[in-house]
């Protein structure tokens, strides 16, 4: 891939919806000042670059979607997302120490309360998503569904177990797309259909986005592979080579540097496909899906 100066109107947009949710994340949480909801508090204001969220936003545009009707689906996306990053990191499952450049919830509070704010977040996204204000019943109960399976059993946590299982192996290309589409690609492929179904998309348009999200999802994953490779922790904001000390198979692993960079512009070239079939070639999501391939954190 050719690097590509960052598109001006994406990084303002993303600026934008980054401060946009952080206002509605904090107003998400209980007033309470326990240990458990400080604990929480510093999970989810940690910053990140609340890429989920912003999807579901220019999907929601898109799909000419009421104003700010996307903002409650795309906090429990959020709430979803970073609860799962608090289990990952436990001593159980990763046993990493640094997230989005802090301390994991582990290390800063302890491992219980780590297990709790992940519960309280999981819960929390559901409580959220029945209340939104600025949709249907039927718009809420579809999307109540698409998010729980998106991260449960045959979604994220799948995905989770099949990264545990794989550690210490080599396992395929096939088993490790298949992994990354359960782990990494199912909260952005619901983003991506809970954004366009505040605008109330067609049962067409929401298989192509959800094959659209397919491939960058696994184009996110494979770019991961290659920054654990070729960045360093400070610019990661999490342990760099963490997946080589694990012995966990990547993309890099497999196909090696180039194979790796080989792959992710394949997988860039069927997105940008599928966007020109929907009618998008020229909107927003193009130029994510660029920034995508070239991202370096």
């Amino acid at each position: 891939m050719t690097a590509q100066t960052p598109n001006l109107e994406l990084v303002s947009q993303l600026k934008a919806c980054e401060q946009q949710m952080q206002q509605a994340l904090k107003a998400c949480l209980p007033p309470v000042n326990s240990r458990l909801h400080q604990a929480c508090d510093y999970s989810l204001m940690a910053g990140g670059k609340r890429l989920r969220p912003f999807l579901c936003c220019l999907s929601a545009q898109l799909w000419q979607a009421p104003s700010n009707s996307w903002l409650a689906p795309a906090c429990a996306i959020e709430l979803i997302h970073t609860y799962s990053l608090v289990h990952d990191d436990l001593p159980a499952m990763d046993n990493d120490s640094l997230r989005r450049g802090k301390p994991t919830c582990h290390i800063q509070y302890d491992e219980a309360t780590a297990i709790l704010v992940g519960d309280g977040l999981q819960s929390l996204a559901f409580e959220v998503l029945s209340q939104a204000p600025d949709l249907s019943d039927g718009q809420k109960v579809q999307m109540i569904g698409l998010l729980a399976k998106a991260s449960g059993l045959s979604g994220m946590v799948h995905g989770q177990a099949l990264d545990m299982a794989a550690e210490q192996r080599q396992v395929s290309l096939t088993e490790l797309e298949q992994l990354h589409l359960a782990k990494t690609g199912a909260l952005i492929r619901a983003a991506l259909q809970m954004g366009a179904l505040c605008g109330h998309a067609s049962a067409e348009q929401l298989g192509l986005l959800d094959d659209y999200g397919q491939q960058i999802g696994l184009l996110y994953q494979v770019r991961d592979d290659i920054l654990d490779v070729t960045s360093d922790s400070q610019t990661l904001g999490k342990p760099q080579g963490s997946d080589q000390q694990r012995g966990k198979s990547t993309y890099v692993s497999l196909l090696g540097l180039e194979g790796a960079r080989a792959q992710a512009e394949t997988l860039q070239q069927k997105a940008l496909g599928l966007l020109k079939t929907l009618g998008l070639e020229q909107s927003m999501l193009r130029q994510f899906t660029l920034y995508l391939g070239e991202r370096t954190t």
